[in-house]
């Protein structure tokens, strides 16, 4: 196994060690905390089925386009939480209901499941970022700061890593299919590193606010 692969690999620590102590702590979580869990609860199980296709040389590339809209669907209801009385619940249903049918057409039409859905991962990324975005201006309110006290260092630490990741491979969900297609395999594989090295940062930051979030 090449050095690349190697470090493609190893970046699925700091997912396993998210998954292993958001099981143990689930029970303790408040409401928002619970759902993002269901989300790193699929993230692990797609991830890792996910590697196993690609130790045995399969194309794991349908697992993502399932992937997108549902991680998508799960992210939009932690926002919805954090969001309340901030942006109108029906704006993000129908961001979700936006990305869930585009995916979809995607899929059917333009980027079939055996090829890397760029379009809908750009779609998503620039919602997420958005969101994020949206989260760190209400958090700087004193009133939600002061409500949401116990809770803030956790939260900011979790959508820290979702804007990380989402913003940090904007450019490379956009140009995926020419990254895998036209760049020589080097150069792909090693664009492939880089997010791989985005995505555990932002488990280290999810992994950082679930042990954050208050214990009693």
């Amino acid at each position: 196994m090449s050095l690349s692969e190697w470090i493609l690999v190893c970046s699925y620590i700091p997912l396993l060690v998210t998954v292993a102590y958001g099981f143990w702590r689930y029970h303790h979580f408040g409401r928002e905390l619970r759902i993002f869990s269901w989300f790193i609860f699929l993230s692990g199980f797609i991830q890792f089925t996910s590697l196993i296709l690609w130790l045995l040389d399969q194309n794991n590339l349908p697992l993502l386009h399932l992937y997108v809209p549902l991680r998508f669907i799960l992210l939009v209801w932690f926002y919805q939480i954090l969001l309340t009385g901030y942006l109108h619940k029906r704006v993000l249903h129908w961001a979700a209901g936006l990305l869930v049918l585009f995916s979809l057409f995607n899929t059917l039409f333009l980027q079939d499941a055996f090829t890397f859905n760029s379009n809908a991962l750009t779609l998503e990324s620039v919602l997420m970022v958005v969101l994020s975005l949206s989260t760190f201006s209400l958090h700087l309110n004193e009133w939600v700061r002061t409500k949401k006290k116990r809770v803030l260092s956790s939260l900011n630490w979790i959508n820290s890593g979702i804007f990380l990741y989402y913003a940090s491979n904007l450019l490379l969900f956009y140009f995926g299919q020419s990254i895998m297609h036209v760049l020589p395999v080097e150069l792909s594989r090693f664009s492939w590193v880089l997010h791989a090295l985005f995505s555990s940062v932002m488990y280290v930051c999810f992994f950082i606010g679930l042990w954050n979030h208050p214990r009693n």
